[in-house]
């Protein structure tokens, strides 16, 4: 991870632990390039970086301002660190339905730029909000990036733990989004009706170096899932 890019994370950081809220204002240029101890330049981009984010604001003239302010229950479609980020205010609780080591299909391996002969972690749950479902997830995992995964890890944060435990930096997602209408399975997963509208996502994760690591496909239940986008002009 570059310097810019880290500065940028830790500004994000700083603005959550002192839950500053939008319209307040960061420290100037000046006192961030001391605080950080970083050229001009490298706090500009990081600056820039949290602008394209939705998460400050800069005004020409009179500086910058916190701009997110998350409304709460609703997820996040720009993330690329997983929902439960999100919600973390919320009781997320999580069902494990499969966790396995397979080969890929043909279309995980084309998604993961893998080959086919390849190992990937295959792991399918169910994710709750308040006892309630709020989607069903199955993801596959490059093995050769994510080494290592048990039941414990995939029952609570698999980001934090590939973050934290392996010291992996997510960079960037890549999401496909779709409406459409629930099938049998998806239904009795769901705890809906076949038929009735669903929402489904299907998102590449890569790391800061660009290679893929995690391909998922989430249905989300329509009673449940709330979503926000802040738009920008960059």
């Amino acid at each position: 991870m570059l310097k810019y890019q880290q500065i940028a994370n830790q500004i994000e950081q700083f603005i959550e632990e002192n839950q500053l809220q939008q319209g307040e204002k960061l420290p100037i240029l000046e006192n961030l390039m001391n605080q950080y101890n970083a050229s001009k330049s490298t706090i500009v981009k990081a600056l820039d970086l949290l602008e394209k984010k939705g998460i400050i604001f800069q005004v020409r003239g009179s500086g910058t301002f916190v701009r997110r302010k998350d409304r709460k229950g609703y997820i996040s479609l720009l993330s690329n660190q997983g929902f439960k980020k999100d919600l973390d205010q919320f009781e997320i609780t999580t069902k494990v339905m499969d966790l396995q080591v397979v080969k890929p299909t043909k279309e995980v391996a084309e998604n993961l730029n893998i080959l086919s002969d390849q190992d990937v972690y295959h792991v399918k749950r169910i994710r709750y909000i308040h006892g309630q479902t709020l989607c069903v997830e199955e993801s596959y995992y490059n093995k050769e990036i994510v080494t290592y995964l048990n039941k414990e890890i995939v029952t609570e944060s698999i980001f934090h733990y590939i973050q934290e435990g392996l010291g992996l930096k997510v960079g960037f997602s890549d999401m496909y989004m779709q409406m459409g209408k629930l099938n049998d399975e998806e239904a009795r997963l769901l705890g809906l009706i076949a038929g009735e509208p669903k929402m489904s996502a299907e998102t590449i994760f890569f790391l800061s170096s660009g290679k893929p690591f995690d391909f998922s496909k989430i249905t989300y239940n329509y009673q449940q899932a709330q979503f926000f986008i802040q738009g920008t002009n960059m």
